[in-house]
């Protein structure tokens, strides 16, 4: 199963327990394929530089860079593809459905407002990252 999560999500995984970190091993340990652009992966990196989560990075006992680097050892890059205009409210989460779309992905996942209100797109599934687990887990 491919699934492409928001940056949210992999923030979240990076950093906490929870769902979101659930997600992220289970991508480690091979048992679903998560997908990233380059475009999300831009986003991911300028993200985990703000001021926030640096104490929280430091606590993990990591730097952004290797958390980054350990990411990317689980995760497959599809280049990024022409971005549809489907989230008019929030159109920079175009790039997150783009992913999806050139990756054949069965589910997006992400704690986005504008994202989840999409529901679907063609085949692809919009769902919160406790949302997924359920689905996964209890089909």
């Amino acid at each position: 199963m491919r699934i492409v999560a928001d940056v949210n999500v992999l923030i979240s995984g990076l950093l906490w327990l929870g769902p979101s970190h659930t997600i992220l091993q289970l991508a480690e340990e091979q048992k679903l394929s998560l997908c990233l652009s380059p475009s999300i992966s831009d986003e991911l990196c300028q993200v985990l530089d703000r001021q926030k989560f640096l104490k929280r990075i430091r606590m993990c006992g990591s730097s952004s860079e290797e958390l980054i680097a350990g990411l990317y050892k689980f995760t497959i890059l599809f280049p990024d593809k022409d971005i549809p205009n489907v989230v008019k409210d929030d159109p920079d989460d175009n790039k997150i459905i783009s992913c999806a779309i050139a990756c054949d992905a069965q589910y997006i996942v992400t704690g986005d407002p504008h994202l989840l209100n999409v529901k679907r797109y063609g085949t692809i599934t919009i769902v919160t990252p406790r949302k997924f687990l359920t689905i996964l887990y209890h089909p």
